[in-house]
């Protein structure tokens, strides 16, 4: 199969995957803004993928838009043989590349053994990365963070990675205990690059971290011209149009967050229906569609900065669906 990261442009951009934001729905809203070179979804378990009450829901998460190719997969856990049973299962989903997230810093995740807690157990890591890529045809990367607890963990810890040749690298220039609480340390990416080169040079090395938008990935680029790709997450929350030079008007960002709620509607609908449809066909499912609560958790990105916006944000946050959310913007557009 093709390897995806030999065909993207140089100093390419990414949407990082991060958790309960960046599913099937919000990336088609960044598709629709100003798409990003690549994208990554929110992380998958491979232990509840490979789980017969969890399988279910894990496929959910694996759903691809038409817009979102090229699209990378990110999985985690801690367990090699369910790492294997998930990429066996990627090639036939629509996904261009996988990736093992080797850097979350959430404590539940961590409690589990996955996520950035993987840099304390290296050799774990590494088999789990090993048994994935024996199982799928797809280009494996993978996504880490400088250290757990010390910054200079990066120059033991990432080239055990590295002697693994993964496809892709992104490294997040902070450590799990620095979380987002400290600046990114842009400093240390040149000792970075000089570890790619000399463990597996032909690894591409994408930087993430206070990254907020396409003015940002240009600045770097003219600092960092041997970084590949630069990944932008929290950035979103600022102005979904962030891969852009586009400022958004307020009309643009009311007709942004509709779109969201029309893909939200659609994919509800049709969850709905095919659960009808597994129960109608004796499959004991409970016949319900996506969760509304989670979906305000994006208001924000759309209602900020402008008068009258956490009048309206306060608002919406009452509503118990789309439809009352519809009401409370028809009102404050009247």
């Amino acid at each position: 199969m093709k390897n995806i990261w030999e065909e993207l442009p140089a100093g390419f951009t990414a949407l990082a995957p991060m958790e309960g934001v960046t599913d099937v729905i919000f990336r088609q809203v960044i598709a629709r803004a100003g798409r990003p070179d690549v994208f990554f979804t929110e992380f998958t378990n491979v232990s509840s993928f490979a789980s017969e009450r969890g399988r279910e829901s894990a496929l959910e998460r694996l759903m691809v838009a038409p817009t979102d190719s090229p699209i990378i997969v990110q999985i985690w856990g801690k367990n090699p043989e369910h790492f294997a049973e998930l990429a066996g299962a990627l090639d036939e989903l629509g996904f261009d590349g996988l990736d093992i997230n080797m850097g979350c810093p959430d404590r539940h995740v961590n409690a589990a053994g996955g996520g950035a807690a993987m840099i304390r157990t290296p050799e774990l890591a590494v088999e789990c990365l090993r048994r994935a890529r024996a199982a799928t045809e797809l280009p494996v990367s993978v996504k880490t963070r400088l250290g757990y607890t010390a910054v200079e963990e990066y120059r033991d810890w990432l080239p055990k990675i590295l002697a693994e040749k993964p496809a892709a690298l992104t490294v997040h220039l902070r450590t799990r205990k620095e979380m987002s609480k400290v600046p990114a340390h842009f400093e240390l990416i040149p000792e970075v690059v000089g570890l790619v080169r000399k463990y597996s040079p032909e690894t591409k090395l994408i930087v993430n971290g206070d990254i907020k938008d396409l003015a940002g990935v240009q600045e770097l680029r003219t600092q960092y011209p041997q970084v590949d790709g630069y990944m932008i997450g929290r950035g979103v929350f600022g102005n979904p149009y962030c891969f852009t030079k586009h400022t958004p008007t307020r009309e643009e960002l009311m007709e942004l967050l509709k779109y969201h709620l029309d893909l939200f509607d659609e994919m509800d609908a049709g969850l709905r229906s095919k659960r009808a449809q597994a129960l109608s066909e004796g499959v004991d499912v409970p016949v319900r569609g996506l969760a509304f609560d989670p979906l305000k958790h994006y208001f924000k990105i759309y209602v900020s900065g402008f008068p009258g916006a956490a009048e309206l944000r306060a608002r919406m946050m009452e509503c118990k669906n789309t439809a009352e959310v519809r009401r409370v913007l028809a009102d404050f557009g009247d």
